[in-house]
C-alpha cells in the first residue's frame, strides 16, 4: 500500500479526517493509508485512459469519473480512490456531498511498486464483492500490459491480458474499445 497506516479508526471519522484532508486516503479495517504521489508515467496513463472513456462515453448512460471520486467498496470496511472509474445508468453516491461513489461498473487501476500487490490482491479480493462491477482493469506503467478482469453473466469473472501497442481492451459492460496505443499515448517506458 502507498504508506504506513495511522492509528485505527471508524468509517465515520474516516470520512471526517479524508474530507477534511489536503491528502486523500484510503480506508480498510479501521486504517487509513495515505496515497502517494504518482510518477509521471502513471499520471499520463491516468489521463489518457479518462480521456479516452470521456470520448467514448459521450453518447451513452454511461460516465467516467477520475481519481478524485472515492468509491465505497465494503460499508464500514473498505473505501478506495481507484485511477479511474466508470459508472452506467444513475450514478448512486452515499449522501448529498457526492463524492462517494456506490455502484462502479467498471474500475481503472495503474499499478505502482508500492501498490501493486495490494491492487493484485486485497484490494481485487474485496472489488469482487461489488455486485455492479462488470470490468476491473490493471494498468501496468513500467511496460505495456493491461489486465481485464470481466464478469460473466453468472458471475464467472475471466481474465485477458493485452501487451501489444496494436491490442484493443474491449469492455462490452461500458461499450468501449481503447486501444492500447491511447492507453500508452505519449508515455516515455523504461529501457530494458
Amino acid at each position: 500500500m502507498a504508506s504506513n497506516p495511522f492509528a485505527k479508526v471508524t468509517e465515520e471519522q474516516y470520512l471526517a479526517l479524508d474530507r477534511a484532508a489536503e491528502v486523500r486516503s484510503e480506508f480498510l479495517d479501521g486504517e487509513m493509508w495515505a496515497m502517494s504521489g504518482g510518477s509521471m508515467r502513471h499520471s499520463r496513463i491516468g489521463a489518457n485512459i479518462i480521456v479516452e472513456l470521456g470520448a467514448g462515453l459521450r453518447d451513452s448512460d454511461c460516465q467516467a469519473f477520475t481519481s478524485d471520486l472515492r468509491v465505497r467498496v465494503l460499508p464500514g470496511r473498505m473505501y478506495a480512490y481507484p485511477d479511474g472509474t466508470v459508472v452506467c445508468g444513475k450514478a448512486r453516491v452515499a449522501d448529498d456531498r457526492q463524492d462517494i461513489l456506490l455502484n462502479p461498473t467498471a474500475i481503472f487501476e495503474v499499478l505502482s511498486p508500492s501498490t501493486e500487490k495490494y491492487d493484485r490482491g486485497v484490494k481485487f479480493q474485496h472489488y469482487l464483492g461489488v455486485e455492479s462491477l462488470k470490468d476491473y482493469i490493471l494498468v501496468e506503467q513500467d511496460r505495456i500490459r493491461v489486465e481485464h478482469y470481466a464478469r460473466g453473466e453468472a458471475g464467472s469473472w475471466t481474465f485477458r491480458a493485452y501487451d501489444k501497442l496494436e491490442d484493443e481492451l474491449k469492455l462490452d459492460s461500458i461499450g468501449v474499445l481503447l486501444p492500447l496505443a491511447r492507453i500508452y499515448d505519449r508515455v516515455e517506458l523504461p529501457t530494458s
